[in-house]
Parts: C-alpha cells; structure tokens; sequence
C-alpha cells in the first residue's frame, strides 16, 4: 500500500484479526457475527468448556499460531475481546520472530 505507513499496517492488521476472530468465534457458537460483541464472554454466546477448547484449536489454526499452555480459554470470564488481544500478542510475537 503506497504511502501507508507502518503503523498504519498494524492497525488495518488488528482490525482484520478482530473481524477474523468474531466469525470464528461466531461460527463455533452458531450465532450471527453481529451477536458477538467486545464484551461477550463464551459462555454468553452458548460455548460450553468442550467447545472451549475447540475454538482455541479453531483460532490457531485460523492464524496459524499457538497460546501457550496455560492460556486456555476460562470458559465463564473470557470475552471475545481477551481472545482478539490474545490473537494479536501472539501475531505480534510471531512477526517478531
């Protein structure tokens, strides 16, 4: 993109990872897109602990990136935001590397 500058990348990055985290998220839920807000934890939309840990598997393989082993997802307080936050250090570490 000519005359984008770096940061300007990392933020159309980071909105793309939120949009990109919200369908999967939307689609292991079976809910609409729309239904999945910042603030949405999984067991609000529907997502029981099995289906957890499925999204994670989900969500890895989406971005082609791995949470560390203590960072399962907690089914009752983890929102959608956590989970974009989560996928952006971990593409953010990637990239580093």
């Amino acid at each position: 993109m000519p005359g984008t500058t770096q940061q300007q990348v990392f933020e159309i990055i980071a909105k793309q990872a939120k949009v990109d985290v919200a369908n999967v998220i939307a689609k292991q839920a079976k809910v609409d897109v729309a239904n999945v807000k910042p603030e949405s934890t999984l067991k609000d939309l529907g997502i029981a602990s099995l289906e957890a840990i499925e999204l994670i598997f989900d969500i890895e393989e989406h971005f082609d990136i791995h949470f560390p082993e203590q960072q399962g997802a907690n089914f009752d307080n983890d929102t959608a935001q956590s989970l974009v936050d989560a996928v952006q250090k971990a593409l953010d570490e990637k990239a580093a590397s």
